[in-house]
């Protein structure tokens, strides 16, 4: 029977007008090293210039934001947040995105929407100089229902081996640097869902706090900080990218053992999304700072001399704490 599979949930027609589409908008971020063309069943890469390369990689979805991005019927962002996270996380260690794959997996395969999606993806990749070389769309109706999907992405990046930044260099003494976060990032959505609500009202909801809508603070793409370091890399001794657990739990995966950080709040705004939140849920200081980055995207750990070498080139960075030798079981100090 013709069409039977489209009445099943999938249509191939649809998914070849998308992966067109698609091919389009990832060939606009390929660099002379890519071997292979948009639709064939692979990408390659020629890995060359490097004397010892280490290739680093991450992965990582966009989690609940997609509710409120379902929402607000708006599907441009997203894909920016994706690359953006995952480019951080790999960058902690001195790395750079070479290439990039995502995948989406949707309940009804609507061309123009996926091509939002993945637009997103492509202006991310190519501010960054990195190669959107593949990905796949998965059209499955019995997973996801009405406009539902969910969005992950996947990046290899590549640093020289004499040239990794693990933290093993930080001393008491170091200086604690953070670079501003624009709000949530990619995290902390379920909880900020249930204080301010994910449906088209309660998103579109203005509040004096804000300048603006909730939904237009909560849908902030992630902010990319590798163009902002990247020349910096040589004075940097450990960078931890704040997301899920914020400054607790992220920073202590970069010091030493016997070292702990000690922050001073004071040192930055705290952006006004995160101080809503606090207030409508009734939510705990120390909970708020375990759950949201807070307004730190990242932090970047230096020698006190090098300080002002920061702070010439990036007028945001703030001197947000110190390192300090650990006293009882906390990591972290939030004064």
């Amino acid at each position: 029977m013709k069409d039977a599979y489209a009445r099943a949930g999938v249509d191939i027609s649809a998914k070849n007008i998308s992966n067109r589409l698609l091919g389009k908008v990832a060939s606009t971020t390929y660099r002379p090293e890519v071997l292979s063309d948009a639709g064939f069943f692979n990408g390659m890469y020629e890995f060359k210039g490097y004397r010892q390369p280490v290739l680093v990689s991450s992965t990582d979805s966009v989690g609940t934001k997609i509710k409120l991005a379902i929402a607000m019927d708006r599907y441009d962002t997203v894909g920016i947040d994706i690359v953006n996270h995952c480019v951080n996380d790999i960058f902690t260690c001195g790395a750079s995105p070479i290439f990039y794959l995502d995948y989406i997996g949707i309940g009804k395969l609507i061309p123009e929407r996926v091509e939002d999606i993945v637009g997103g993806v492509a202006k991310a990749c190519r501010e960054v100089g990195c190669v959107l070389i593949g990905g796949e769309t998965a059209e499955m109706s019995d997973i996801y229902s009405g406009d539902d999907f969910d969005l992950a992405g996947f990046v290899i990046g590549v640093v020289e081996k004499d040239e990794i930044i693990a933290g093993k260099k930080i001393v008491t003494g170091d200086v604690l640097l953070g670079l501003p976060s624009n709000g949530l990032h990619t995290n902390g959505y379920t909880l900020a869902r249930k204080v301010l609500g994910d449906t088209p009202p309660a998103l579109n909801k203005y509040y004096d706090e804000l300048g603006r809508t909730a939904g237009e603070a909560l849908m902030e793409p992630h902010i990319c900080y590798y163009n902002q370091l990247k020349s910096l890399l040589p004075l940097i001794k450990g960078m931890a990218h704040i997301t899920g657990g914020g400054l607790i739990d992220n920073v202590p995966r970069i010091l030493p053992e016997g070292l702990a950080a000690h922050f001073d709040s004071r040192a930055w705004s705290v952006p006004p999304i995160f101080q809503l939140i606090q207030r409508l849920g009734n939510v705990d200081r120390d909970e708020m700072y375990h759950v949201f980055n807070m307004g730190i995207g990242m932090v970047v750990v230096c020698a006190p001399e090098d300080v002002s070498q920061f702070t010439a080139q990036l007028p945001e960075i703030k001197v947000v704490g110190k390192v300090v030798e650990q006293a009882g079981e906390a990591r972290v100090v939030i004064d």
